[in-house]
């Protein structure tokens, strides 16, 4: 890993981790985060990707029942992390990745875990995740040395943040350009672009009963029609058939209701973007998704960083996050 003043070593795995206030059950392949109230939230390390979230008694995350969990793929469901590029660049250090970078398909460690606030009215507890340019685990070479691989030599660390709450999950993802000193190579020329995003698949009842707001008079691109630009007309963005856009520069909290019942709130830090997408039927055609209707059962309201690229000079950090709540 790249060395930082004062960094705490990876946790080992198979231990549990127990207060009053929670626990945190630390395994081979995941981390399983419970708080006495009866919340809960699981991470595989495998992309870090927090596959299961209960809150008021119920799970909050729609999962694919064909999702590998084994570290072959990319999870379906739950919530992935995209990084560094949204989609599949065409040009760029980003151009040689597979869609939405390798972040979701690495494995990550387990840097620490605390608990926040009062522990004993509103407990909450937060389980801290590393990955940076030298424990990647991905199969293609991106090795220093092979100057003609993607996304080197950069320098890069992320640390991700899952923070779970009595009503709320909060993740946040801390990206920084950690230039080795010893580099001599102008600094300038070590800068990176990235995108960034929390590709998190909602669990709802009924898709066709929901109605999402924050998004009228924000324009959009709209993916299923070839990327054709629009704006955003209605108070409540329903779903009727295929849905695939990216909204850019949303200015404040975005909602999703059930008639007049608040169904989930999604506040965003440093997050200029919002993903909606629903698959509809065409979700019969991606092999890892089921049931072939279970796309009547999820809604992916996406915060990220993703309409234009986002330049990180060596030395500097950028960090945002999303706090759904119920």
């Amino acid at each position: 890993m790249v060395d930082r003043a004062n960094k705490p070593g990876a946790l080992s795995v198979s231990k549990v981790i127990g207060r009053d206030s929670g626990v945190v059950e630390i395994k081979d392949d995941r981390v399983k985060i419970s708080l006495p109230s009866g919340e809960s939230a699981e991470v595989l390390l495998y992309g870090a990707t927090v596959i299961s979230w209960v809150a008021d008694g119920a799970e909050r995350l729609f999962l694919s029942k064909e999702a590998k969990l084994d570290g072959t793929k990319a999870v379906r469901g739950g919530v992935p992390l995209v990084f560094p590029v949204f989609g599949k660049a065409t040009e760029g250090p980003c151009a040689k990745l597979p869609q939405h970078g390798f972040a979701r398909i690495s494995k990550w460690d387990v840097l620490g875990w605390n608990v926040l606030g009062d522990e004993e009215r509103e407990p909450s507890v937060q389980v801290d995740f590393v990955l940076d340019s030298h424990n990647l685990t991905v199969e293609w070479p991106l090795k220093p040395e092979a100057n003609d691989q993607p996304y080197q030599p950069y320098a890069f660390s992320l640390m991700y943040s899952v923070i779970l709450k009595r009503n709320s999950l909060e993740t946040k993802l801390r990206v920084s350009n950690e230039e080795p000193e010893e580099s001599e190579e102008p600094k300038n020329d070590r800068a990176f672009d990235f995108n960034a995003l929390f590709h998190t698949y909602l669990r709802v009842a009924d898709v066709t009963k929901l109605g999402v707001t924050g998004l009228k008079g924000v324009s959009y691109k709209d993916k299923v029609e070839g990327g054709a630009e629009a704006t955003e007309e209605r108070d409540e963005l329903t779903v009727a058939s295929e849905v695939d856009r990216v909204y850019a520069n949303v200015p404040g909290t975005v909602v999703v209701k059930e008639g007049d019942r608040t169904l989930y709130t999604v506040e965003r830090q440093n997050l200029e973007d919002v993903v909606v997408w629903n698959p509809w039927t065409g979700a019969a055609k991606i092999g890892d998704f089921s049931p072939d209707d279970g796309y009547m059962n999820m809604l992916c309201v996406e915060a990220g960083a993703v309409s234009s690229w986002h330049k990180l000079m060596p030395g500097d950090s950028w960090e945002g996050g999303v706090t759904i709540s119920l």
